[in-house]
């Protein structure tokens, strides 16, 4: 599947989240907040861990001013048991479990589950629900793309949900003090300073080198040898017709110097054979005069 169709495939995912609704699998009204926010993807991760609780067994081991603790036992075979501590806070109402699930991908575990059931909770605290998740937030393809057009930028994506995830936690418990809020800006002013001072020594690392390289570059571009050209080829397009047009200029120019050659050789003759019609009139006129002073001697 290439990236558009990728792209079209998650469009009509996010109009079926809209559109279409998929059931609960249990009665558990927590639940059902999941099923109203969640996208059908995510939301079927949820269901997964609702039904993990039918494994489960609850019991309360210590309890004191609204801090619960509880041990979970999770049947994986017939004989066999996996026990988890699982504190609640009802003040807070926060719930932590020993298998820290929801701390790795953000999602309730079937032993946090089932002590929110036997402590009769009907909704959970907002701070469960990662908004990155819900179906009225219109995702941003950048990441989706740059993992399919390139396999290399995968890790980058896996890095950036990890690093939303963990700051959403952050500042969701820093903001609750001004304190704590003033504590992670010093923290974020440390750290972007670190992190920027450790980008420009790679970048200009990087930069330098990537700069001899195109000056190297052009060093051979213009370094290339000079052909010298032969002129037009012989075996041209059109070739053909321009050897008939030159043809037929310089027949054309035989035929101008021909006519012009055969006038003047006229021109020539015209005025000798006039010249010599003058001597011959000259002559016959002259020899009557000739005659006439013979006969009067």
């Amino acid at each position: 599947m290439n990236p558009q169709q990728r792209e079209q495939a998650e469009r009509e995912s996010d109009a079926a989240d809209f559109h279409t609704v998929i059931p609960c699998a249990t009665k558990s009204s927590i639940e059902a907040q999941f099923q109203d926010v969640y996208t059908h993807q995510k939301f079927r991760e949820v269901q997964a861990q609702f039904r993990g609780k039918v494994n489960c067994i609850t019991r309360l081991t210590n309890s004191a001013l609204g801090y619960s603790v509880y041990e979970v036992g999770e049947q994986v075979s017939s004989s066999i048991f996996n026990k988890f501590v699982v504190t609640y806070d009802s003040v807070a109402a926060e719930v932590k479990c020993q298998c820290l699930l929801f701390e790795s991908i953000g999602l309730l575990c079937h032993h946090a589950l089932s002590v929110l059931s036997f402590e009769q909770v009907s909704q959970v605290s907002p701070r469960y629900i990662m908004e990155r998740w819900s179906k009225k937030v219109k995702r941003r393809h950048t990441h989706i793309k740059s993992s399919h057009d390139e396999p290399l930028m995968e890790p980058r994506s896996k890095r950036f949900d990890q690093l939303v995830f963990c700051s959403q936690n952050i500042c969701e418990f820093a903001s609750e003090l001004e304190e704590l809020t003033a504590i992670l800006h010093r923290a974020y002013d440390n750290v972007m300073a670190e992190m920027e001072s450790l980008k420009g020594k790679r970048k200009g690392t990087s930069s330098l080198s990537h700069e001899d390289a195109n000056l190297e570059s052009v060093n051979e571009l213009q370094s290339l040898p000079k052909i010298r050209t032969r002129g037009r080829p012989k075996n041209r397009l059109g070739s053909k017709l321009d050897k008939q047009i030159a043809n037929a200029t310089k027949k054309k120019k035989t035929k101008v110097l021909s006519e012009i050659n055969l006038f003047d050789a006229a021109s020539v003759v015209h005025s000798n054979s006039s010249q010599h019609q003058g001597h011959v009139m000259n002559y016959q006129f002259r020899v009557p005069a000739a005659r006439d002073n013979s006969l009067g001697i």
